[in-house]
């Protein structure tokens, strides 16, 4: 079970760092093309907050349990990084009802889909760690 979850929290610390250091750095244009839809309803501070949190989220996944420093911070990170994406779902639902209410084919749902899944590894750390996995 250990193994499983460092693979899945190096995978999550992953994943988190690219999506946190692009909102972080790059222009709402930027992200939109490089296909985060979801940012579209957000002003620029929000995408920079939400970058900042991401990428302190990934070190939290690893650090605390790499060090035996804090480790319940592991857990603590794999909530927020879900709350994250509970807010990544909300963005994507709604534009996805507007793509529908406009006659639009949409993506959106692919999106959430992806969403679902990273939201269920975050939860999969969470379970695992506050058990008290090694």
């Amino acid at each position: 079970m250990n193994v499983a979850l460092w693979i899945v929290q190096g995978l999550l610390a992953v994943l988190f760092v690219l999506t946190g250091a692009a909102k972080a750095v790059w222009s709402k244009d930027r992200l939109l093309a490089s296909g985060q839809s979801g940012v579209a309803p957000f002003p620029v501070p929000v995408l920079r907050l939400t970058g900042v949190c991401e990428l302190l989220g990934a070190l939290g996944l690893v650090l605390p349990q790499a060090t035996g420093i804090a480790r319940t911070l592991t857990p603590a990170a794999a909530v927020g990084l879900g709350v994250v994406m509970l807010g990544a779902m909300a963005s994507h639902g709604s534009l996805l009802r507007a793509d529908r209410a406009a006659g639009r084919g949409s993506a959106e749902a692919r999106n959430i889909a992806g969403n679902v899944l990273v939201l269920a590894l975050c939860v999969f750390v969470v379970a695992g760690r506050v058990q008290g996995a090694a």
